[in-house]
């Protein structure tokens, strides 16, 4: 299966790991958290707080705890026009506060910076990677995708979705929406149409930087405990029409073609 898994992301170097003898977690969570220069380093430190104070907060360890095992696995990287290496915190067990105060702790330790460009592909490929490699068996093998922006970069982003999405994993979203957004009906919409997939795939919108934290917690809620997202959160696109997921790549041609 994983070596499946591995051809159809189209990575290389990544060795098969046997399912057998895989510690088991409810979920595998992966982190893909935007630092792109679109953001000042007031709202990205709001943000890593934001991240820090979900992992500690009850609700989060109560979803943790009402799960099958009582345990999910949990990774974290930032990315712009690339994945930020030194940024990669590995996989984690969260089963008990402190596991999750441990890695919360890891996360507040790391400098603040910013990267130029917007990849969401390189964010999704990268986490479809870091899945496939891990040690661990999941119930649900979930991508946690935020950004600021439309993909300018990279691979187009529906290949890498379509990717993860086929092998089995899920990919959601969290669309912040500080400042107006150059993207035709909203940041969320073009979320909604381009960048989340799978089962109950969805994508929370936030418009205040001080409702990030509760935001994050929010989402890392649902995606723990396997819950379908409320009305108010935009779900997969039905019969709107579509975002045009090039848009981003679009906007930086014709910057450069003025």
């Amino acid at each position: 299966m994983l070596t499946t898994l591995a051809v159809l992301m189209g990575l290389s170097g990544v060795a098969p790991i046997a399912e057998i003898g895989r510690s088991e977690v409810d979920v595998a969570l992966v982190l893909a958290v935007d630092t792109s220069r679109s953001m000042d380093f007031e709202e990205i430190g709001i943000q890593r707080q934001g991240y820090v104070e979900a992992l500690k907060h009850k609700e989060f360890i109560d979803a943790v705890k009402g799960g099958l095992t009582g345990r999910i696995a949990i990774s974290y990287f930032e990315w712009a026009g690339y994945v930020v290496q030194d940024s990669v915190i590995d996989w984690q067990v969260i089963e008990t506060e402190a596991d999750a105060i441990a890695f919360a702790d890891k996360l507040e330790a790391r400098p603040i910076a910013t990267q130029r460009r917007t990849s969401i592909s390189t964010a999704i490929a990268q986490g479809a990677s870091m899945i496939i490699a891990s040690p661990f068996q999941a119930r649900r093998e979930v991508i946690d995708v935020s950004g600021d922006g439309p993909n300018n970069s990279g691979n187009p982003v529906m290949l890498a979705r379509d990717r993860a999405v086929e092998a089995g994993m899920v990919i959601n979203g969290l669309a912040i929406m500080l400042r107006p957004s150059d993207a035709p009906e909203g940041l969320d919409k073009y979320y909604a149409d381009c960048v989340i997939g799978g089962p109950g795939a969805f994508v929370l919108p936030v418009h205040k930087i001080e409702d990030f934290a509760v935001a994050v917690r929010r989402k890392l809620v649902l995606e723990i405990s396997g819950l379908w997202p409320p009305v108010t959160v935009r779900e997969i696109a039905g019969d709107a029409p579509a975002a045009d997921c090039l848009f981003g790549e679009k906007q930086w041609r014709d910057f450069f073609e003025r």
